[in-house]
Order: C-alpha cells, then structure tokens, then sequence
C-alpha cells in the first residue's frame, strides 16, 4: 500500500497577475488532501474520494489498461455530475500516463482513495492536491501535469510540495520558486475568514483576461509589495501594504474591495485571496474581530498560525 500527500494553500498576494509573472506570496495550509493505493488482483482502477468527515463524495471505476469509465456516482451538494467529474479524472490520469507511458500499464489494478483534510466548500486545493498526488504516484512533473491537463499559474502545486511560504514567479512558463521566512511579530493580529461560498476561480481568472490592459507598472508594484509584506516589521506597516494592493487588483479587475462590499465598519484591514468573491480573506484585528465576523454571518475565522504551515 503506497500513501501520498499535499498540502493545500493560499495566495497571500498576486492573485490575477501571478498568472502575468508577478513575483507572489504563497503559503501551504496546515489542511491538505492524501491519496491512498491499494494493489488488488483484478485489472481495475476503483476510485472512491472522501470528504473531511470520512463521506464518500465520488465514486469511479475504470477498466485497465485503457483506463476505459465503465462506473461513475456522485453524493454531494456541490456543483457538477458524476460524470464530468469522472472525465476530469480519466484526463489527469490520461495525462499523467502520457508524462509517463508505463503509468498504470499493468495487467493487474488498484482501489484508490483519497481524504480531505478540510472541507470541500474552502477552496484550499482539492484539485491541485489532487494532482500533486497523482503526479508523485506516477513519477511525473506535477507542473507539466497540471499545465497538460488544464491551466493555472502552478502556485497552488508549489504549496503542495513545500512546507513553508514561498515567493512564487512563473517566467517564460516555467515556475521559480523561493522559500521566505514569512513569521512576522504580528501573527497573532492575523485572521483568515471564509466568506460561505467558494469561487470558481475559471471564472475569476476569465474576468481578468478580459480586463486587463497594460499593466507592466502594477505588476512590478505587486512584485514589489509582496517582499514589502515579508518584511514588514509592524502592523500598521503590514496593513498599509494590503490596502495598496488590494487598490491597484480592484482596479485592474475593475471590482469592490471585499471591505468595501461586506466589512465597510470594520476597524482592521481585509484582503481578499484567490479569485475575489469567496473562500477566505486575510483580515488584520485582534480578539473582537472574531465577535465582529461572526456577527456579520461569517462563523469559520481561524487564526493564521493554526492555518498555515
């Protein structure tokens, strides 16, 4: 029985022009996804995944080695069938055997099963954990999978893979990737804060690709606040630097800021992450933000030291 497993993550900065080669700060959640293999005798490939409380989501089984769908059911309340989602899964598989042509080309099969850490509703990477796994077990680049089989900056299977904060560059298509000492005095006044939806991050990333101009000069700026943001040595300096950012990626979105839209009479400063308009955003405060939020509806506040690695 072989086991993997990768971190989730969170893009503390350059959502949007991370795609454009902005330098980003990106940190891997403490929450992630493992996927477990279990050789059996017959020539199958019997999938089952998991949610954070042990229930089975999705269900699959593919007849090797062609890796032919002859079974697929779906039990969740998120968006989708049990059939796109086996034809997502056939393709990472399809791909990964195309990195790597003796991947899954034996006469005999597996049961796989894979475990969320967190709830599939966060959006912490239930896909990119996904696919660092299934590179690992293949023995293939998890980028070129990635990159094969859909699209994206890559940040999110960089966190897979590390366990620390990281600046990220994609240049010339090719990510480089620093570790950072990102521990600032401050952590405590840091606060991470679903906002009860989950974003479709095609969708963000679509709206982007539309609005962008040139925008050469912002994403320098952007580069340049993300290191600003490791070395900040205060709070308030930490809470200047969000507020420039979050101006110049509402402008270039052409969107509200998360503050201004849900938390207009807040005392702290709030940062969205990711594609705008769901899963979490950074907010800075101190113990009443946590009464603030809740009262505002938003009950899942967790403090940044007990989500980030």
């Amino acid at each position: 029985m072989n086991k993997f497993y990768s971190n989730g993550k969170l893009l503390l900065t350059g959502e949007y022009v991370v795609l454009d080669g902005a330098t980003s700060l990106a940190v891997p959640t403490k929450y992630g996804q493992d996927l477990v293999i279990q050789p059996i005798e017959e020539p199958v490939l019997v999938w089952g995944s998991f949610t954070n409380e042990g229930n089975c989501w999705f269900e699959a089984q593919f007849g090797l080695p062609k890796l032919r769908l002859t079974s697929a059911s779906f039990n969740s309340d998120n968006e989708g069938s049990s059939e796109t989602i086996a034809e997502t899964l056939q393709t990472i598989l399809q791909e990964a055997r195309k990195l790597n042509p003796n991947f899954l080309q034996i006469e005999k099969g597996f049961i796989v099963k894979t475990n969320l850490t967190f709830p599939q509703d966060w959006g912490l990477g239930s896909s990119s954990t996904l696919i660092n796994n299934i590179a690992t077990w293949a023995n293939v680049n998890p980028f070129d999978l990635l990159w094969n089989a859909f699209s994206g900056s890559g940040y999110d299977i960089a966190c897979a893979k590390y366990n620390s904060p990281i600046f990220y560059t994609l240049k010339d298509s090719k990510p480089i990737i620093s570790e950072v000492n990102f521990s600032p005095t401050f952590i405590d006044n840091l606060f991470f804060v679903y906002l009860n939806q989950k974003q479709n991050s095609r969708e963000g990333i679509k709206r982007y690709r539309e609005k962008k101009q040139h925008i050469e000069k912002e994403i320098q700026r952007i580069s340049d606040l993300s290191k600003e943001m490791v070395l900040a040595t205060s709070l308030s300096d930490f809470e200047n630097i969000v507020e420039e950012h979050e101006n110049i990626i509402a402008s270039i979105v052409e969107l509200p800021k998360v503050k201004e839209q849900l938390f207009s009479d807040y005392f702290g400063q709030v940062k969205s992450l990711g594609a705008w308009g769901g899963d979490f955003v950074l907010a800075t405060g101190n113990q009443d933000s946590l009464t603030y939020f809740k009262q505002k509806g938003y009950t899942t506040v967790i403090p940044y030291k007990n989500m980030i690695l």
